[in-house]
């Protein structure tokens, strides 16, 4: 029998399935440009792919549109936590700390070494602002929850079991290259919806630490992280 997924869960698949292929896609293509196209630029038609599907079933996030904001404290925890976690993943590189290779590699920069600020804009705005919400929306908001129940829209986060904790980080994992640092990351954000119930703070956090990583990548040209 064929799974039948909600329109909730298409919501919330979907942005993912697209980062995903779009992500393969711009591996797929040569970076010597020997098929006529720079594959960096896919990053930005990823960009825009993802972020018109998360407006176009904005309404069906009723966990971001329908809730409160955080409050001060929740703000504060995720900003912590979101440092903490950027701290964490620079330093949690060790080659027995990683699996295979980057699915795409990115550098922008031109021949002599000049920052493509195009290009940096786009991939800050990806890592920043579009990844944490298609990615939180995913891994903690469907795959957790639906781990705890297939109805997982009536799963109340409180409530989610560490079994399903554990599954959605393990699979989160599989995800990143770097996977100690993403068993820390997966297990923060995960956390911290439970705690608080808000799928807003686990975002704020997700952005804080891909926003800071950036800025620190950009600092170091340590393009290896992004």
């Amino acid at each position: 029998m064929a799974l039948q997924l909600s329109r909730a869960a298409v919501a919330r698949i979907l942005p993912f399935a697209a980062f995903m292929l779009l992500l393969a896609a711009r591996g797929a293509v040569p970076v010597d440009g020997s098929w006529g196209i720079d594959p960096r630029w896919i990053y930005g038609l990823t960009v825009l792919v993802v972020g018109g599907l998360l407006a176009y079933f904005w309404r069906e996030y009723g966990e971001l549109v329908a809730q409160t904001w955080p409050n001060l404290t929740e703000l504060a925890l995720a900003v912590a936590a979101g440092l903490v976690v950027f701290g964490l993943w620079i330093h949690l590189d060790a080659p027995w700390m990683t699996i295979g290779s980057p699915s795409a590699t990115f550098l922008p920069i031109d021949a002599q070494g000049a920052l493509i600020w195009p290009l940096v804009i786009a991939r800050w705005i990806g890592a920043a602002l579009i990844v944490p919400l298609m990615e939180e929306l995913f891994w903690r908001s469907f795959l957790m929850r639906w781990i705890q129940s297939p109805q997982f829209e009536s799963v109340v986060p409180q409530q989610v079991a560490l079994k399903a904790i554990v599954l959605s980080t393990f699979v989160f994992v599989l995800a990143h290259t770097l996977w100690l640092a993403a068993i820390v990351a997966g297990l923060a954000y995960a956390l911290l919806y439970v705690r608080t119930g808000k799928l807003w703070v686990p975002v704020i956090a997700h952005a804080v630490t891909n926003g800071a990583l950036g800025v620190w990548v950009l600092a170091t040209r340590q393009w290896a992280f992004w």
